[in-house]
């Protein structure tokens, strides 16, 4: 009579129990590095948020969280309201990514699916050029060339779209006309800095959804938007929603450009073709004369930019999430 014992075939020929109490100890170090690295990643914002909260305690000690809500910014009287910086910030930044994200999705697109690769390289490499050129180089080159031919433009669409519902009130003149110098020009140039960064990390996305699935869909008899759709886009959402968001951040985080061509008047309109001013744009102009209250208000501007950052953030996160959960669930 025999006596081995047969093994169960419904438990795994294996147990992972000595694996993970007997790891290597490179496998140890790595581990413990990377959580290292991760808690110092979070400790740096912790010390970032509590350090510019505590240099901005004058202002939020006086105005409190009514001067966010806040339109008037007199310097001379000790009025910091911020809601003026807050609403250009959020303006030219939506106006950016409008413009910015569809032109991006479409070029990684055709570059990725359309453009055979001979021809899309030279193509991949001047975006990738454009992507690294400084941010006052775009800024000189907006208040110097885009902003003297742009304003008759603007003047033309004003008297084209007078009288007429909402379009008077976005593009038409406001009480002291039109400027180069505006919220849309603004955000025209922000959409130009940030479509070559989104264009380069939404292909990368895009290039890495698998042929099999592709190929699956042509066998089905989709077309290729058909396939773009259903194959390379759910594959791909989490990704370039991503890059998105690091186009985001770069338009409402950007000074020089922002601080050259938009105008630098405070103030909240639904007009676009006007000057105004947004969050790095004022720090970047009067934080190196600013002292007491004023810079503490300065402080506050970008603690409340930094907040913002982690809002739209979050946000977005979760508008991925419930999309990849839905997308999973059909």
């Amino acid at each position: 009579m025999s006596t081995d014992v047969q093994a169960d075939p419904a438990k795994s020929a294996g147990s992972a129990s000595p694996l993970s109490q007997r790891r290597p100890l490179g496998d140890r170090g790595f581990q413990l590095l990377a959580l290292c690295a991760g808690l110092l990643v979070l400790a740096i914002l912790i010390g970032i948020a509590a350090s510019t909260a505590q240099q901005g305690s004058d202002w939020f000690s006086t105005a409190g969280f009514k001067g966010i809500f806040s339109t008037v910014w007199d310097v001379g009287n000790n009025q910091f309201g911020m809601m003026a910086f807050v609403f250009g910030t959020v303006l030219t930044s939506v106006i950016a990514i409008i413009i910015a994200v569809p032109v991006s999705v479409s070029v990684a697109l055709l570059l990725t699916e359309v453009v055979p690769r001979r021809w899309a390289q030279p193509i991949v490499t001047i975006i990738d050029l454009l992507a690294v050129v400084p941010s006052v180089v775009w800024g000189l080159w907006g208040i110097l060339v885009l902003e003297p031919w742009i304003e008759p433009i603007y003047a033309s669409i004003a008297s084209g779209v007078n009288g007429i519902p909402v379009l008077d009130n976005l593009f038409g003149e406001s009480n002291g006309g039109v400027s180069g110098a505006s919220f849309f020009t603004c955000g025209l140039i922000l959409s130009i800095m940030i479509t070559p960064i989104i264009t380069s990390l939404s292909r990368e996305v895009i290039a890495t959804v698998p042929a099999i699935d592709k190929e699956g869909a042509y066998a089905l008899g989709a077309t290729r938007w058909e396939m773009i759709r259903g194959a390379v886009w759910p594959h791909s959402q989490s990704g370039v929603v991503s890059a998105i968001l690091v186009g985001l951040g770069r338009a409402m985080g950007e000074t020089i450009a922002a601080a050259l061509v938009i105008g630098s008047s405070v103030q909240v309109t639904s007009h676009l073709f006007v000057p105004g001013y947004s969050i790095p744009a004022v720090i970047a102009n009067e934080f190196g004369e600013s002292s007491g209250e004023f810079r503490s208000a300065l402080i506050g501007l970008g603690l409340v930019l930094f907040v913002i950052t982690i809002i739209v953030n979050l946000v977005a996160r979760w508008i991925v999430g419930r999309s990849t959960r839905r997308s999973r669930g059909a």
